[in-house]
């Protein structure tokens, strides 16, 4: 952990930050095409310390895009650096403050604003705030939203992460991810130390 931040939540918890049992849809379930999608509705996995809510999936947009909310704990990191080779992703933050390194440019996003992370830009995002942050993640075009499905079952909730599952995974979303770049954001942006670091 980083000094002063432990989890505030068990990661694989859905009770970690207040979401029902019942606000998941069986996976892969075909989704209208119009109307409201709830805050109980959406296939809702778990990453460690981030969820990954589906709300809009691609069969819904005719593959245009997907939409996926995540959450975080205090001072929690979503991922490590990594670089889409084939969508563009736009986060608006809906709830705390979160943080983005976009390149070499480092940002801060209060609730309202929005991130534009085109692909092929080295990048990732954190909680920088102690409280929950939340926010919305549009994805053009869709597809990756199935990559979230797949992960999750690479964070069981008794052991620690399978870098090899998830290695192989992001290679065949085109995504490219640098685990080395875990250590200097959690000392960089004093957060708490990801799943990742306790993988052997």
């Amino acid at each position: 952990m980083s000094a002063g931040h432990e989890r505030a939540f068990a990661p694989a918890s859905t009770a970690a930050l207040a979401l029902p049992s019942h606000h998941c849809h069986a996976v892969g379930m075909t989704q209208p095409t119009s109307g409201i999608v709830t805050e109980r509705e959406g296939t809702l996995h778990w990453l460690g310390g981030i969820s990954a809510r589906l709300m809009i999936a691609g069969d819904a947009t005719g593959g245009r895009f997907s939409v996926i909310e995540h959450r975080l704990g205090p001072r929690e990191l979503g991922a490590p650096v990594h670089l889409h080779s084939r969508e563009d992703e736009y986060s608006i933050v809906t709830d705390g403050v979160v943080g983005f390194v976009l390149g070499e440019d480092v940002v801060t996003a209060e609730p309202g604003s929005l991130v534009r992370k085109p692909r092929d830009q080295w990048h990732t995002f954190y909680n920088a705030g102690d409280t929950e942050a939340r926010l919305l993640e549009l994805i053009s075009p869709a597809g990756f939203e199935q990559y979230f499905e797949e992960l999750a079952v690479f964070f069981p909730a008794d052991a620690p992460p399978d870098l090899d599952g998830m290695a192989e995974a992001t290679a065949r979303y085109g995504l490219s991810m640098r685990f080395d770049s875990l250590p200097d954001l959690v000392q960089r942006f004093d957060l708490a130390a990801p799943a990742e670091l306790d993988a052997p």
